[in-house]
């Protein structure tokens, strides 16, 4: 039993840090996209056909 308790407690903390790192991620700016904006101006819209 106590081998139980003990996983599920090393596995709460194992949760919680991937969860402190992927706030931190985001408030760094890791996920951000810097490079599609700049991409953008490369491609042409497409328009649909319009029906008369």
């Amino acid at each position: 039993m106590q081998v139980i308790l003990l996983i599920i407690l090393l596995s709460l903390l194992i949760a919680i840090g991937f969860l402190i790192a992927f706030f931190w991620a985001v408030g760094t700016g890791q996920y951000d996209d810097e490079v599609t904006p700049a991409m953008r101006i490369l491609f042409e819209d497409t328009k649909p056909p319009e029906d008369e």
